[in-house]
């Protein structure tokens, strides 16, 4: 079996459409949930997981219950994606501000994580 080209994998996954939207990591004994826009959602769960994993996460309160409960307490998910067409980067950047600061009213009275309301 051949080894597949790694400049064609990287050029393949730069043309590729990613999906925006709003993500979410969600602590399933405490209920406490992380949200956030995204232009790029499966990019952004992967960050978020890896950055757990590594310690570094920039939540640090979310760090916290990682290391304390572990990676089986938490669920990682898209909770709302956006329509895939062509538009500009400002034209998605104020769609997804819109999109998350709704999906915060919706979800007002569930206790965040801080880094949930950055850039609301």
């Amino acid at each position: 079996m051949a080894q597949p080209d790694r400049k064609a994998l990287i050029r393949e996954y730069k043309e590729s459409s990613r999906s925006a939207g709003i993500f979410q990591v969600a602590n399933t004994v405490s209920g406490r949930l992380l949200l956030g826009p995204t232009p790029d959602l499966p990019g952004m769960l992967n960050r978020q997981r890896f950055q757990l994993e590594m310690g570094s996460h920039p939540d640090k309160e979310l760090q916290t219950d990682w290391n304390d409960l572990g990676p089986d307490a938490f669920e990682f998910s898209v909770l709302d994606e956006l329509e895939p067409h062509e538009e500009s980067e400002a034209d998605l950047g104020e769609d997804l501000r819109v999109l998350h600061q709704m999906w915060l009213e919706r979800l007002f009275g569930t206790e965040l994580y801080r880094q949930s309301v950055r850039g609301a």
